[in-house]
């Protein structure tokens, strides 16, 4: 039983060795492609991986001068700067768009900052006082958000990687493991079947073959015996007319006078 659960449950015909091969040959297609694949997601994943440690250990120190600046901003203009800030803002300045990229069939998502053209408008924020302060902390703002939505961007590309990768060595492992060696063992029984009734075929062939040989050689010897029995027969015919004749010239002729 465990040799039959590693085939497939086929007919041993030469068609049927046919359809094996080639869905054989189309596993082995699938299985160096996907190896390449998992080889391309492996080579981005580690890149990934890479930009994020180098931008989470940028990213302190960038979330860390911010902090700063705030703190500047707000000792320098009063608390009250806040809710001029407030006041004035309107709609976002900046604004984070989505879009794909694909790498080796695999979407990944990518996040893209941009800033609209009327942030200058908020350049007079804070300009009885602390107004300096209040544009380096915007600035240094800025620098966080873009750090931040970069970050963004690459975790969710690492996260999409690992389950593509995942999933793609999985299959991997399934046509290396499972589905090539069942077809490699379908095909060795097909073609043990097909020898064995090539086999029996053979043997039939010359069983059948001696089986006509010997009648033909007993119809020769039947023959050869009654052309035997037939030329005897014809001798012995011969023999017994000239008897006859000779029986016959040595009696008396009526018709002979002397």
């Amino acid at each position: 039983m465990s040799g039959q659960s590693q085939r497939l449950n086929v007919v041993p015909t030469v068609t049927m060795l046919g359809v094996v091969k080639a869905r054989l040959v189309g596993a082995t297609r699938g299985h160096a492609l996907l190896k390449k694949k998992s080889d391309a997601l492996t080579v981005q994943f580690r890149q990934i991986l890479k930009k994020i440690v180098s931008t989470k250990e940028s990213m302190g120190d960038i979330m860390k001068t911010s902090s700063f600046a705030l703190t500047e901003a707000k000792y320098v203009a009063g608390d009250n700067i806040k809710h001029v800030v407030l006041e004035n803002v309107k709609e976002a300045s900046l604004r984070v768009r989505s879009r794909t990229e694909n790498v080796a069939g695999v979407k990944l998502p990518k996040f893209e900052y941009s800033a609209d053209g009327e942030a200058s408008k908020n350049d007079l924020t804070g300009l009885a006082r602390g107004g300096q302060q209040v544009q380096q902390c915007r600035v240094a703002y800025i620098k966080a958000i873009e750090v931040l939505v970069e970050l963004a961007s690459l975790q969710t590309s690492f996260l999409t990687l690992d389950d593509a990768i995942k999933t793609t060595n999985r299959r991997v492992n399934a046509l290396e493991n499972v589905v090539k060696p069942r077809l490699e063992n379908t095909i060795s029984y097909i073609k043990g079947e097909l020898d064995e009734l090539e086999r029996e075929d053979f043997f039939r062939l010359k069983k059948i073959q001696g089986y006509k040989r010997r009648e033909i050689e007993r119809k020769m010897v039947l023959a050869r015996e009654q052309q035997a029995v037939e030329k005897l027969q014809l001798l012995k015919g011969v023999s017994y007319e000239s008897s006859n004749l000779l029986a016959g010239t040595t009696g008396k002729d009526e018709d002979i006078l002397f």
